[in-house]
């Protein structure tokens, strides 16, 4: 590989990893599902997440996200859908019952057991988190954009690509595992019930947020 696509790899894969260490909505689903549920199911969200960024990568590598990203309609359409899907989560952690976390398992089992309607259910979860957030799409298309000229090789951009989607992946197995960790998960569970109820807020917050932010501007 030439030193000038060494350099150009080195800069965005450096970008891309600092973007998520910035905690957003795919962050705290993450540790949601790791905490609710159990290691193998939670991966399904990771595996959906990590697909939805995927697909937006694969638009910018072809060119169509450009042109996603000048269609007013479709910016706003995924704008209220993504925000309304967050606060519909939201809805659901904060109406949730202390009582409905007491029985919250931390034992080998519950954490290793694998069910695939649930890991299809974090799957969805995850994916739709991913693809409902038009700045994943704004992000992968600045990168691709600014760093990678038109002289730049397919074969290069796609596995520019391939790296970035696994990064994602990996990066949130990491905290699954690091949450299916006893001592840690054990510390968290104890304070399930207050988590989720943050994590709601917060993910209340920003489709409140997302979708304020588009009716102002109409």
């Amino acid at each position: 590989m030439e030193l000038g696509l060494i350099s150009i790899f080195i800069t965005v894969a450096i970008a891309h990893f600092l973007a998520l260490l910035s905690p957003g909505p795919d962050f705290v689903l993450v540790v949601k599902s790791a905490l609710k549920g159990n290691r193998k199911n939670a991966i399904g969200v990771a595996l959906g997440i990590a697909t939805a960024n995927a697909v937006y990568i694969g638009l910018c590598i072809v060119g169509v996200g450009a042109i996603l990203s000048t269609s007013v309609s479709l910016m706003i359409a995924l704008k209220v859908i993504g925000g309304l899907f967050l606060m519909y989560i939201a809805y659901h952690a904060l109406k949730a019952p202390k009582n409905a976390y007491q029985n919250v398992s931390v034992t080998s089992d519950n954490i290793t057991e694998f069910s695939l309607f649930s890991f299809s259910k974090e799957f969805l979860t995850g994916f739709l988190s991913g693809i409902l957030n038009p700045k994943n799409l704004l992000f992968y298309l600045s990168l691709f954009t600014v760093a990678l000229t038109p002289d730049v090789s397919l074969q290069f951009k796609i596995l520019l690509g391939t790296w970035m989607t696994a990064v994602v992946f990996l990066w949130d197995v990491s905290i699954i595992y690091l949450l299916s960790k006893s001592g840690v998960r054990k510390k968290f569970t104890k304070m399930s019930f207050y988590i989720d109820k943050v994590t709601g807020v917060i993910l209340g917050a920003i489709g409140f947020g997302i979708v304020k932010s588009v009716w102002a501007k109409q």
